[in-house]
């Protein structure tokens, strides 16, 4: 991976980018129009949002008003948990559609498996129906398991192409990214700065310094050495800019080693297994 355009190839094919940007919490309206346009200036391919956001406007929006050709960008979003349901997956997603004024998503995710709903099977099932209407171009999920995984995959024709989960050196998931490597599966990190909380680590710090770098460059850094697709939010330009410098440097095995050490498997997000919010 020599640059922001650098992607990596899912099972199917497709080429998704290595790093974007997230815009998670990131307000509708000005705000996230004016973060993606800086975002889509500084050379990101990939915007990653979600219709639980309330921000799909304001990304279609931007995107319309970029002036970059369609086929060159990567757009994910993701269904909400409400609308799980073969009937209701359908219909959130013709509205997420309609929402970023596209023809099609690059990406489309559930969201969470919301495991007492026990309806993840069923939304695949339209997930898959969407994906070979040719609606998305790569379907996958967000915060599953291992235990997840493997009941989707065990009745499904097709396998997730994505999982997005939580995923930072304080949380690196080592056995669940071992599973999804062993099944094609490609990891992405939502929250890799871990919502900022690991910008004054002093290992971190350390290692920043020797290549002049901030610690947040070096986190990034991290993911991507680890081969994780990573959606670092920001919406300031010059940050979005500075998340994105970070292909002229590399971190040696010995530094990657003290990072992986910093692991207490220690979430922000909520546990995948008792989400269940509407």
């Amino acid at each position: 991976m020599k640059s922001l355009q650098s992607t990596t190839r899912l099972h199917n094919g497709v080429e998704m980018p290595w790093l974007g940007l997230g815009v998670f919490k990131v307000e509708e309206g000005e705000e996230v129009i004016s973060s993606v346009k800086a975002a889509i200036e500084a050379g990101y391919k990939s915007i990653d949002t979600a219709a639980i956001y309330g921000n799909e406007e304001g990304v279609g929006k931007a995107i319309a008003e970029s002036g970059v050709p369609r086929e060159e960008l990567f757009i994910t979003t993701k269904l909400w948990n409400s609308e799980q349901g073969y009937e209701s997956t359908l219909a959130a997603f013709e509205e997420s559609l309609k929402k970023l004024q596209l023809d099609y998503v690059d990406l489309y995710l559930i969201h969470w498996p919301v495991p007492k709903k026990d309806k993840y099977k069923e939304t695949w099932k339209a997930f898959e129906k969407l994906y070979k209407d040719g609606k998305v171009r790569a379907i996958g999920v967000s915060n599953f398991k291992e235990h997840h995984l493997e009941d989707l995959i065990a009745d499904s024709e097709i396998k997730p192409m994505v999982n997005q989960v939580e995923y930072h050196p304080r949380l690196s998931q080592g056995s669940l990214h071992d599973y999804c490597k062993k099944h094609g599966i490609q990891l992405e990190a939502w929250s890799p700065l871990m919502q900022g909380g690991l910008l004054d680590d002093q290992v971190l710090k350390e290692i920043a310094d020797k290549h002049g770098k901030s610690t947040a460059q070096v986190i990034l850094r991290w993911d991507l050495q680890n081969e994780v697709v990573t959606i670092p939010k920001s919406t300031k330009p010059h940050r979005i800019k500075e998340n994105a410098d970070v292909f002229d440097f590399e971190l040696s095995s010995e530094e990657m080693e003290k990072i992986n050490g910093l692991n207490q498997d220690k979430r922000v997000g909520p546990d995948p297994d008792d989400m269940d919010r509407e």
